[in-house]
Order: C-alpha cells, then structure tokens, then sequence
C-alpha cells in the first residue's frame, strides 16, 4: 500500500512531446523511465459528455494517472484535503500527472471534449474512494 501522503503540488501539467508535420501533428507518450514516472497498464477515453455533467468525483487508494484534453476543454478539481485548486486543461500535448491520494473533479466539458486517461493499474474498484468524506478518512489514516 502507498504511504505516501501525496498533495495537490504533487498535482503536475506536463508538456509531451509534440511534433509537428505538415499534414498533422503526433503527441507520443511514454511510460515508466520517460515522461510519466510509471508504466501504462490501463488506458480509457471520456466522450459525449454534456455540458452540464461532471465525472470523477473520487480518488485511489495506489493507482497515478496522467490525464489529457485529446479534444477541446475541461476543468480539473484537484482536492487533498486542506487546499484545492482548478486546473484547465485544452491541448493535446499536456497532461496532468495525478497520484494517489488526490480527490479529482473533471467539470466544464467543452462541446466534443474527450478526455483520454492513461493509468498505473488495470481497473480496481478497491483502489477507489468514492465519497468525500470516506476521502477525508482515508487521508487522516495515511498520515
């Protein structure tokens, strides 16, 4: 189990490499010993949300995530228990680096966002924190 109790500085934009051609550019991203600090063993897209939806809303236990705006926009809440703050998102070669611990909100969807989520683990539902409260515990009981 992770110990470490991670906060919101923790939270990182990073810029992936972008490379330009005339006919497109390519965004590559790669694991462990690059860019991201961890290899990729699940990888998810987010799509066709509306406007006034929000999803995340929970945090893990283990898994770190790198998230990214492939398409439009969106905010992310990111939450550690003391401070908060809101992070934007809206070009394809950032990513935000996520570790555990953190509480994560993604809201303000533009029209035909999709957020692409790359992610440390395979799907586990034992690894999230779905209540916020539940969060604050969690927190308090790794310090």
């Amino acid at each position: 189990m992770n110990k470490k109790l991670y906060n919101i500085n923790d939270c990182k934009v990073i810029e992936l490499g972008k490379y330009y051609r005339p006919n497109g550019n390519l965004t590559a991203v790669e694991g462990a010993n690059n860019q991201i600090g961890f290899d990729i063993k699940r990888v998810y897209y987010i799509y066709d949300v509306p406007a006034t939806s929000d999803r995340g809303g929970h945090a893990h236990k283990e898994l770190m995530q790198l998230i990214v705006a492939v398409s439009g926009s969106f905010d992310v809440l990111v939450d550690d228990g003391k401070k908060f703050k809101t992070i934007t998102l809206n070009r394809p070669n950032l990513g935000l680096l996520l570790p555990p611990g953190i509480w994560r909100e993604i809201k303000n969807f533009s029209s035909g966002a999709v957020t692409l989520v790359l992610a440390s683990a395979p799907y586990d539902e034992g690894d999230y924190v779905r209540s916020y409260a539940k969060f604050m515990d969690y927190r308090e009981s790794i310090k």
